[in-house]
């Protein structure tokens, strides 16, 4: 009897493209979840080689590797370094439509009031 062998899926071997990548960080976003969020940047990382993305953003290879780690937190900071050394620009868009009733605009400025004296 032949034995199946199951082998792990790695997506970074899929991420071939720059639409791809594009495509596969908006769908994770959707997600609202940090530690997907990292891990989906480690696969685009591993996809375009660490070295490379550890030199390009200034950080150490093992730093790197810590940085998007699931269970990191890391800074803003690292994080946008890592996106520009993959080429990558971060753009926010409305999740929803939201629409307001028109109606008058409430004022914002309070008006002070005067005291005169007589």
């Amino acid at each position: 009897m032949k034995e199946n062998k199951i082998t792990q899926l790695d997506i970074a071997e899929y991420l071939d493209s720059e639409e791809i990548v594009a495509e596969y960080l908006n769908l994770i976003c959707q997600e609202n979840d940090p530690a997907l969020l990292l891990r989906s940047i480690g696969h685009i990382a591993r996809s375009k080689g660490m070295a490379k993305i550890a030199e390009t953003s200034g950080l150490g290879r093992e730093s790197l590797y810590k940085a998007l780690d699931e269970k990191a937190h890391p800074r803003f900071e690292t994080v946008f370094k890592v996106l520009a050394a993959m080429g990558i620009q971060m753009r926010l868009v409305p999740k929803a439509k939201f629409r307001r009733k028109r109606g008058p605009m409430p004022c914002a400025v309070a008006e002070k009031q005067r005291t005169y004296k007589a």
